[in-house]
């Protein structure tokens, strides 16, 4: 009985023992309808975080760095200081430009009027900028034979030889060759050159370079200083050649928002278009050529509306009815759209197209609306029935001699009648009357309403408005981005062709094609922030008046019925020369705005008067890095500035539309907003509490507003006194020292020192350049960046002599350096020094050796806050040897406003002990080594105040990440039942056991498990809206003629037929070549069978499939919006769905965090079933409005405007503008009656 209980007490104790075994045996211990252990894959995890924590912290010595920094302290950062010294130094900048165009103004008034009486030279020679030789340049031959008298001016064509000139590229002017004696001079392609008045002021306006020369003397950092003749020719400081990579130079100064805003001030304009029958063919052409470059001059300060009219008036955007719309780009190409479907139809009713435009006008004026200066109606017609003078006595007439709205008309046709009236409507009512009928004379007619609309500002003389555009890019025409697109689109068509000779019908399977739309599509993505395609600007300007009161004026006189007779007589005028203006290129206003003093993730934005910005880190211009797009300089504030509230889109925070509105009145304030931003082309986003900052800069429309995180953005480091770099030099230390070697870069866009007259090849150059210089006796901080403006430096020292030195450019050794942004920077090199060197990873250290072999380390960097980057090799032990480290510096010298160095910081608030691990975006689908980037962010703390003071960070190779995986998992990850993913905090795939999946995002590989993980709040999904996003609408490539009286279209229409049949038959012929034979044959061996033949009708069918895949299906940019849905990972430590088992299909996955970083580990049941078609993308996804037929996003915004501040200068009238008389030429071409009778007949039948 004994023995009986005591085997039964062995048995039991035997079972408990196999019991235990069995359930400490991986994959075993399984709960009911659990597939995947927990347990073990709670160890993989905490394994791997181990691994990879030890690999980084032995790697990048962050706690020997942390420690180089404990000689500095942390001090709290006052967002309002920074902000009003960043405003004054912008400000002082600003001014001096100002002051340079005030003198080139002032010298070309009084140049103009000491030259009144110069005859005009034909003869004469000037740097012509689009002719112009260099002297390794052939001089081309004198044309043969003589020229011969041209037919347009009834004149002999001058040949006059180009002139040579040895141009030099300079840094300053992106490395465009120029020279810095003499100006050159552009003339538009539609000006006459050798025109008495052309050449005249092109002789005149020479005597400018010597101010030219003076100005930048005066201040070396001036841009491009100009004279934009209203002849139509620019002179332009210095020297260069003008080259444009297009067909046309479409170019003209006056169609520059820098002259038109110059040169009147803001307007409101009503277009009215005749819509009667008789405006056909080309007629209507030229109509729509003249609304088309009125257009053009209008500018965001401007506000115009189109209407047709016959027996109704129309507008020709349905939404913009009885309202004036701000002239931005995105709603000038909605009315050019509009116009080029307009059809005429009947007789046209002038009496009540004039009171519509009145009546709008002064309904516009009554509420406070549109820009509350100029008015003015533009009349395009073929000639009016009678003068309508009783709607200008109701309307114009009312306060004489005042006229509130000045009317411009523009008679259109060869051969009209009526012309008497059309021409007293723009005489009696202060306008101007053009006469067209050819569209060449269309651009330089329709600018003579320009002048008119001066003579307020001429007739004031002493009052120039100081203006300040919108940004731009530099001389692009708008045009451009259109004619780019359709390049592009023809090169695509050109490459499917020849794609299709290859490879036949393969090309039209359907997965081929949804690859190709897919590439397509994700090039239009491409939005980068900074190009250097274009150069984006602003440009202050002001007006050059002709100080001349009277002069003598020819024009042709009707004496009688059939007699025109040549009349010369003085006249009263109020003419205007032309403006003057200097480019400021926002790279340079940047450099003033010192990121280092905002830190990492902090930036700083300028708003104008519109609340559009001038520059924002999410300005994005361009797309597919080279084409502008469509509205590309009119991006409100509050389109970039995306608060965290969840709302739709386009409903904006009131919060923060009553900032916007501080910030446009230039007010000073502050305050705190929850926002989200997007970065690494956003497919990431963080959602942070941000404080923000604004000023006014003073004496321009612009507000400068600075913007930081409230978390880690309240504090800075800063050194203390007995670091500063002058007691360093006492000492006897050569800071050059701190610098020595190849193994550091510094920020290449911030401002450390300038020199105003030298350049360097690097920024590491100059920087130790002006190392030495702090070396020597003598060496004194410079006070401000911008030196004062000479006439003002004047004042200052006249009435003070005592004031002491002022920082000038003109000084011989001129530069400037910002102090605290060197001494935080000599510090950060003195602590650092010793991290680029090889003591602490030689041979002889086995631990770093083993991790080299193991996972294939290739560098360790270290980037601090002042912009310094170092980094250390591990390909080599040769100290100067260049390698990855070179290749590394490259793309990642910009230290703070790196991404992994943005990404590592907000990472430290998450999990402090932790390191951030990315892989680029796709990586799988190259055929390159993947590398593996991680980095940990530095914090040094004192006093209860942290601040980051560095990041550090290295990269090794994704081949032996993943093979520490696999040998952690074992081959529990590589059977069919299974599959792993180490996804990071926004979901992207850093491990997959298939490698073409790495870096694609999750949701796309399987959206059923993503659904589930944002579901159970593993992941949060957040919307960001993108309000810059370009659009592609189908192009309608018909005439907006009447087709049944424009024969060219039905010819159109038979050459595209015989476009096709010939493209079909070709490749027809090239599918029998003996390369293309082979290729086929070759395709069906690899599949197999050879097709079964097909019927007649079927085989017609696939021969032709091809052509409706290849023919270009035109389409035309459009402006709208966007919205990604990204993902970012919940915060919370203990979150309870990391506690969570799988249980059978229900919940089909384990996810748990990687302990040390960013990632997760995800493991998958894969025989569980799932919805193949369910895809999650970050991919950007249109945003549908539910727009109203024949609405668009357009008519959306303008429902939804947002308030403006109107521009201070306003001058719309003078006393004395009635006594000038001029206002067009009378019509001198005799009507033929016989033509007119059959129109009339003609617009009565159609």
């Amino acid at each position: 009985m004994a023995w009986s209980y005591g085997r039964t007490w062995w048995h039991l104790c035997l079972s408990l023992l196999l019991c235990v075994f069995i359930c400490q045996a991986p994959g075993v211990n399984l709960l009911p309808g659990e597939k995947i252990n927990y347990n073990l894959v709670h160890s993989w995890a905490d394994k791997l975080g181990m691994e990879l924590f030890h690999l980084g912290d032995f790697i990048t010595r962050r706690k020997e760095v942390q420690e180089s920094f404990k000689e500095a302290k942390v001090v709290s950062r006052n967002g309002a200081s920074i902000v009003d010294s960043m405003a004054k130094e912008i400000e002082m900048m600003m001014d001096l430009k100002v002051s340079a165009v005030r003198r080139i103004m002032d010298t070309a008034e009084n140049t103009a009027l000491s030259h009144q009486n110069d005859m005009a030279d034909k003869m004469f020679s000037y740097y012509n900028a689009k002719e112009m030789l260099e002297p390794n340049d052939p001089i081309p031959p004198i044309p043969t034979p003589a020229p011969d008298m041209d037919k347009d001016i009834g004149e002999p064509l001058i040949y006059v030889q180009p002139k040579v000139l040895e141009l030099t590229p300079r840094p300053e002017f992106h490395n465009t060759a120029v020279n810095f004696s003499v100006s050159s001079v552009h003339v538009p392609v539609n000006v006459f050159d050798r025109a008495s008045d052309v050449i005249k002021a092109i002789q005149w306006s020479e005597n400018l370079d010597q101010i030219f020369r003076d100005n930048y003397k005066n201040d070396p950092t001036l841009s491009w200083q100009f004279f934009g003749s209203s002849t139509g020719f620019m002179r332009q400081f210095p020297a260069s050649k003008w080259k444009k990579d297009v067909p046309v130079d479409l170019y003209d100064c006056r169609l520059r928002s820098w002259y038109m805003e110059a040169a009147t001030s803001p307007k409101d304009i009503v277009i009215l278009m005749d819509g009667s029958g008789s405006m056909l063919g080309q007629r209507l052409d030229i109509a729509k050529h003249v609304v088309n470059t009125i257009l053009d001059t209008l500018g965001t300060n401007d506000f115009v509306n189109i209407f047709t009219f016959d027996k109704e008036v129309n507008s020709v955007v349905g939404c913009f009815e009885d309202t004036l719309i701000q002239a931005n780009l995105g709603n000038i190409r909605e009315l050019k759209e509009g116009i080029e479907s307009f059809k005429p139809k009947l007789i046209a009713n002038y009496t009540a197209a004039l009171t519509r435009a009145f009546e709008i006008l002064e309904e516009t004026k009554s509420s406070s609306r549109g820009a509350q200066c100029n008015q003015a109606i533009m009349i395009i017609g073929d000639g009016a029935p009678e003068n309508n003078r009783a709607v200008f006595e109701l309307h114009n007439w009312r306060d004489p001699p005042y006229k509130p709205v000045r009317v411009f008309t523009y008679l259109i046709g060869k051969e009209v009648a009526n012309w008497d009236d059309i021409r007293w409507m723009a005489c009696e009512n202060q306008g101007y009357y053009v006469h067209l009928s050819d569209t060449a004379e269309v651009r330089e007619m329709v600018l003579n309403y320009i002048p008119v609309m001066a003579r307020p500002l001429v007739l004031g003389r002493h009052d120039h408005p100081v203006i300040w555009t919108q940004v731009y890019a530099d001389i692009e025409d708008t045009k451009l981005s259109d004619y780019l697109w359709d390049i592009k689109q023809c090169e695509e068509q050109k490459a499917d062709v020849l794609e299709y000779w290859q490879v036949q019908d393969r090309m039209l399977h359907p997965k081929e094609m949804a690859r190709r739309a897919y590439r397509r599509t994700k090039e239009s993505w491409n939005q980068p922030v900074d190009s250097n395609v274009y150069q984006f600007m602003t440009t202050v300007s002001m007006p050059i008046y002709d100080r001349r009161e009277n002069a003598n004026i020819t024009e042709e006189v009707l004496i009688n019925e059939a007699l025109w007779e040549l009349q010369t007589r003085e006249t009263r005028i109020a003419n205007i020369l032309g403006v003057a203006g200097t480019d400021v290129p926002i790279n340079e206003i940047k450099k003033l705005l010192s990121p280092f003093m905002l830190g990492v993730n902090g930036y700083a934005f300028i708003v104008t008067n519109n609340g559009y910005v001038l520059f924002h880190p999410d300005f994005r211009p361009i797309f597919q890095g080279y084409i502008l797009k469509p509205a590309y300089n009119s991006v409100d504030m509050i389109e970039v500035e995306l608060l965290d509230d969840d709302r739709p889109p386009r409903d904006f925070n009131p919060v923060l539309m009553t900032i916007r509105d501080s910030i446009i009145n230039q007010s000073t304030g502050s305050k705190w907003m929850l926002v989200k931003n997007h970065f690494d082309e956003m497919k990431r986003v963080a959602r942070i509490k941000r404080q923000y900052y604004w000023t006014a800069i003073k004496n321009t429309p612009f507000t400068l507003v600075i913007s930081y995180p409230e978390q880690y953005g309240v504090s800075r480091m800063d050194i203390r006194a007995e670091q500063e770099i002058h007691r360093i030099n006492i000492k006897g230390t050569n800071i050059r020292s701190f610098f020595d070697g190849k193994r550091w870069k510094i920020h290449p866009d911030w401002l450390f020192c300038k020199h105003s007259n030298r350049t360097f090849r690097t920024p590491e150059t100059e920087l130790m350049f002006f190392l030495e210089r702090m070396s020597e006796p003598g060496w004194h901080w410079p006070a401000s960046r911008s030196a004062m403006p000479p006439e003002h430096a004047a004042a200052m020292f006249s009435n003070n002599s005592s004031t002491g030195r002022y920082p000038s450019i003109n000084d011989k050794e001129s530069y400037y350096c910002d102090r605290q942004l060197m001494q935080a920077l000599v510090f950060d090199a003195r602590v650092t020094e010793w991290f680029s060197k090889n003591t602490s990873f030689n041979s002889k250290d086995d631990k770093g050796n083993e991790f080299k072999q193991r996972f294939g380390v290739t560098v360790a960097f270290l980037a601090t806050h002042s912009g310094l980057t170092r980094w250390h090799e591990f390909h080599s032990n040769m100290p100067e040897e260049p390698g990855v480290g070179e290749t590394f510096s490259q793309h990642n010298k910009r230290a703070i406003d790196e991404i992994w160095y943005k990404r590592a910081v907000d990472q430290h608030f998450i999990r402090e002990e932790s390191f951030v691990y990315s892989v680029p975006f796709d990586a799988g689908e190259s055929n390159s080594e993947i590398l593996v980037t991680a980095s940990h962010a530095i914090f040094h703390n004192e006093g209860g105040k942290s601040a980051p003071a560095a990041v550090v960070g290295f990269q090794f190779q994704h081949s032996a990440l993943y093979k520490l995986f696999h040998n952690i998992t074992g081959n529990a990850c590589a059977v069919d039942d299974k599959d792993c993913y180490i996804l990071d905090n926004n979901g992207y795939v850093i491990i997959s056991s298939r490698q073409h999946e790495t870096g694609r995002f999750f949701g796309e590989v399987n959206g059923a498990i993503m659904k589930r993980l944002v579901e159970e709040k593993v992941y949060k999904r957040v919307i960001v809206y993108d309000y810059q996003a370009v659009c592609f609408d189908s192009k309608n490539d018909n005439n907006a003629s009447n087709t049944l009286l424009s024969p060219l279209y039905h010819v159109m229409r038979l050459g595209k037929w015989l476009l096709h049949t010939a493209l079909w038959y070709i490749v027809q012929l090239v599918h029998w070549t003996p390369g293309v034979s082979a290729y086929s044959e070759m395709y069906l061996d690899m599949n197999g069978t050879e097709p079964e033949p097909e019927h007649d009708d079927n085989s017609q069918v696939k021969n032709t499939a091809w052509l409706r895949y290849l023919t270009l299906h035109r389409t035309r940019l459009k402006s709208c919006d966007m919205q990604r849905e990204l993902y970012t990972l919940y915060n919370e430590k203990d979150n309870v769905v990391y506690n969570m088992t799988a249980h059978a299909c229900e919940r089909p996955f384990v996810v748990l965090p990687i302990p040390f970083s960013n990632l997760i580990l995800l493991v998958i049941d894969q025989l569980c079933p799932r919805d193949p078609n369910l895809v999650l993308t970050v991919n950007p996804q249109k945003i549908n409005y539910h727009f109203a037929v024949n609405e668009s996003l357009a008519c959306y915004k303008h429902a939804r405007e947002f308030n403006r501040v109107r521009p201070q200068s306003c001058i719309s009238r003078h006393a004395n503008e009635s006594g000038i008389k001029l206002c067009g030429r009378s019509c001198s071409i005799y009507a033929n009656l016989t033509l007119i009778l059959l129109c009339h007949i003609l617009s009565r039948w159609l």
